[in-house]
């Protein structure tokens, strides 16, 4: 299916110190049939990578836009700083995507392909179809597919990714998830955020992908990222998940 270029499709990149990938990363989705466009989250990169995204900015007037933050706080306030700007821009879907091709940008459209065709959230996974990772030690390997599948386990939600962060959003889901109640603030915002879909009745629809890890720049993985995930699931199974009334 192709993307419809009336739909208003926005990828928000959260970046730092992206200054190998940005460039190139930018070009590319932007060349792609839809007419997509991009919300860059900086968050104070030192390598120079919001100066390359105001530079570009000149030539896609329309279509790229950047906000810049103040530090390193977080994947998760990134990312709603980022939704919180989309939908108050009127976007119809709403994409998270990292800066560093381990996610393929052709991919883009099908996921937005399954959001158009019913999805309220689809998710480009990695462990739908077996094991679509490349260029990852085994450890590293066992260590995600065990953190989706101890998700699964404790949050009884039949998502095989849930750490997932290459995903589509529509619109009516995120004005429904009240953001305001995220409290995780690295990979365990993925977890939560999906949850909330799931919590709520939303349809959540995976697409097998293939993940490549990253060839320029350095990972942002952590122990400490972890940890938050592990211990903030178990929080999680015990919440009440409620809809954002106002939406």
């Amino acid at each position: 299916m192709q993307a419809i270029a009336s739909d208003r499709k926005i990828v928000i990149i959260p970046t730092y110190n992206e200054r190998e990938n940005i460039e190139k990363m930018i070009r590319t989705v932007l060349a792609l049939d839809g007419n997509f466009h991009i919300l860059i989250v900086d968050d104070g990169s030192p390598d120079g990578t919001a100066q390359i995204v105001k530079q570009l900015q000149t030539e896609y007037t329309d279509r790229l836009f950047i906000l810049e933050r103040s530090g390193k706080q977080g994947l998760g306030t990134a990312y709603i700083a980022g939704f919180r700007w989309c939908l108050d821009h009127q976007y119809d879907y709403i994409f998270e995507m990292d800066a560093d091709f381990s996610h393929n940008p052709a991919d883009l459209i099908r996921l937005y392909s399954a959001c158009k065709q019913g999805a309220d959230l689809s998710i480009g996974s990695r462990y739908c179809k077996g094991i679509g990772v490349r260029d990852w030690p085994i450890g590293r390997i066992l260590m995600s597919y065990g953190a989706s599948k101890y998700v699964r386990v404790v949050l009884s939600m039949k998502v095989y990714d849930t750490t997932a962060g290459f995903v589509c959003y529509t619109r009516r889901l995120l004005e429904h998830i009240n953001l305001d109640h995220i409290q995780m603030k690295g990979y365990g915002f993925q977890i939560e955020m999906k949850y909330n879909a799931f919590k709520l009745g939303y349809t959540i629809q995976e697409v097998p992908i293939i993940f490549t890890d990253r060839k320029e720049g350095v990972s942002k993985m952590s122990s400490s990222i972890f940890g938050e995930a592990f211990w903030g699931v178990l929080k999680l199974r015990f919440r009440k998940i409620t809809p954002h009334h106002n939406a």
